[in-house]
């Protein structure tokens, strides 16, 4: 006798590599894999991933997770699909990647942006009328920091012609496994957005614009398609269904980037409920009614997974990657100096090291502008650093500043993201990695002043939310039901005894980056 119950299987591939899930379609999860990838880092700002070692990492973690017979495999009626954003796989007409993906930290495309962007009078960078222009149709601009996927497209057309024609699609990195996994060409409303060539006005009908893709200079036949984010991309392919063991009839959603998942997998889902994310990067965002832009401060509303809805959107580049620059390159690097491996629970280690420490690390700052910023400056040049370190400095107070100086950031977003909405910030769900540590979310609520929320099973929010959108696509639950289906875990409140030095740090986090920004453009500038 067949199930009542059904399933989705969910699949996020993060910059560190791919999470798969089980999740009913209301949303319970019932298991997950994961699957680390490692990213390439070059001169000049480059950043790339390959896809093939994406692919390999997905079926690795698919067939694990699908091996431990979890649920029966006929009861999985779904694929959801989300990734991390801003990114570019060149790919042929047989769907094969032709080179490495070019991910969203690459900012070898900046000098391209700058010179389609150039005019006079000149607004942050931009020419006024081109910046009025991308404003009105998009939401908002190419980032001076050449992150977006237009910049690298235009790096390939000029640095490796050879890749830029034999491309027949430039694809991000959820629709090139969207590709892998039905063989249909095709981007969503949402997963297209960087691009800055869409025309984003009628949130039902997001459509290329002739005269945005003519000033990127970008051949419109190398663009994929679009759909509407919980449209149907097609039947998963036969070949991956019999390898996976699963129905010939299962159904793979077009999905959302990761950004648009975690919103609705960190159940606030209300307009102006936002979330923030701590994972390898970092953002807080929220769900709003409208159509709006802060281009001083990096802040757009574009279009959001769920049918008919802005999200406002920001990413700051560096949070818990942060807490891996510590633990492989300054804790346990692989040196002269090694005595043995790093410890398998060192993220514990480094929570009860926080944890002892004594709020405001001894005054010591931490900037986690390690690769940059994107919100709330856009400046690709800024780089991060201890400051106020003295002789009793502690190895303990420089991994608390690490913990603080993440949440600096997120309050230095905060003030611009209340500004955007006209209006305070209640409480804030909290998901992605760093809210696994009880520690960060109480150091968050304390820097933050603002209650906490540790929403459950936190790390899985990206896969969770994509499984709930494809579980509404499909009619199994409503959209403005889905936050009823996200558990909070813990809710934090800001300690008022940790008020004073918080403000005095979070001032002197401020002026650290006024007072040296302009060291960092000229050491940088040529990174």
């Amino acid at each position: 006798m067949a199930s009542t119950s059904k399933f989705i299987l969910a699949i996020d591939l993060g910059t560190s590599g791919p999470k798969v899930a089980l999740f009913s379609t209301q949303g319970e999860l019932i298991g997950s894999e994961f699957q680390e990838t490692p990213v390439i880092l070059l001169p000049n700002g480059g950043a790339e991933q390959s896809p093939a070692v994406w692919w390999s990492a997905i079926d690795t973690a698919c067939k694990r997770l699908l091996a431990k017979k979890l649920v029966s495999n006929d009861d999985i009626v779904a694929i959801a699909n989300t990734t991390q954003w801003s990114g570019t796989v060149a790919v042929d007409a047989d769907g094969n990647a032709i080179e490495n993906a070019v991910i969203w930290m690459d900012a070898r495309g900046a000098p391209y942006i700058k010179k389609i962007a150039d005019g006079f009078p000149k607004v942050e960078g931009y020419g006024l009328s081109k910046i009025l222009n991308w404003i009105r149709l998009t939401g908002g601009a190419p980032g001076n920091s050449g992150k977006d996927p237009i910049a690298h497209i235009l790096y390939l057309k000029d640095v490796r012609p050879d890749i830029y024609q034999r491309t027949y699609k430039f694809l991000e990195p959820m629709d090139y496994i969207g590709l892998l996994l039905t063989g249909e060409f095709a981007a969503s409303f949402n997963s297209i957005t960087l691009h800055w060539m869409t025309d984003n006005r009628d949130i039902q009908n997001v459509k290329y614009h002739d005269g945005l893709i003519q000033l990127a200079g970008i051949d419109r036949a190398k663009l994929p398609d679009l759909k509407p984010a919980n449209a149907q991309l097609g039947t998963l392919r036969r070949e991956i269904a019999s390898a996976w063991g699963l129905r010939a009839d299962v159904k793979v959603f077009m999905g959302s980037p990761d950004l648009h998942s975690a919103a609705v997998g960190s159940g606030a889902v209300r307009d102006f409920e936002p979330h923030l994310y701590v994972g390898t990067s970092g953002w807080m965002v929220c769900h709003v009614p409208f159509k709006k832009t802060d281009i001083f401060h990096n802040l757009a509303a574009l279009p959001s997974g769920i049918p008919g809805r802005y999200l406002l959107t920001n990413e700051q580049e560096s949070a818990g990657g942060c807490l891996q620059y510590l633990r492989n390159n300054i804790l346990f690097p692989q040196d002269e100096l090694s005595v043995g491996e790093k410890p398998a629970n060192v993220y514990q280690l480094l929570d009860q090291m926080a944890e002892r420490t004594s709020a405001g690390s001894g005054k010591l700052i931490f900037t986690p502008w390690l690769y940059g910023e994107r919100t709330p400056v856009e400046d690709h040049l800024v780089r991060g650093g201890f400051y106020n370190q003295s002789l009793s400095t502690t190895r303990a107070d420089m991994v608390r500043a690490v913990f603080e100086g993440v949440a600096y950031n997120a309050r230095w977003l905060l003030k611009y993201v209340e500004q955007f909405n006209k209006r305070p910030v209640e409480s804030i769900n909290m998901v992605g990695g760093g809210a696994k540590s009880n520690i960060w979310c109480q150091i968050h609520a304390d820097v933050l002043n603002r209650p906490i929320r540790q929403v459950k099973d936190p790390i899985e929010a990206n896969v969770r939310g994509a499984a709930l959108l494809a579980s509404a696509g499909m009619g199994y639950l409503k959209y403005d039901e889905i936050g009823t289906h996200v558990k909070i875990a813990n809710t934090y409140t800001p300690n008022p005894d940790n008020r004073k030095i918080y403000d005095e740090l979070f001032q002197g986090f401020l002026a650290i980056y006024e007072s040296n920004r302009k060291i960092y453009a000229r050491l940088n500038r040529m990174h």
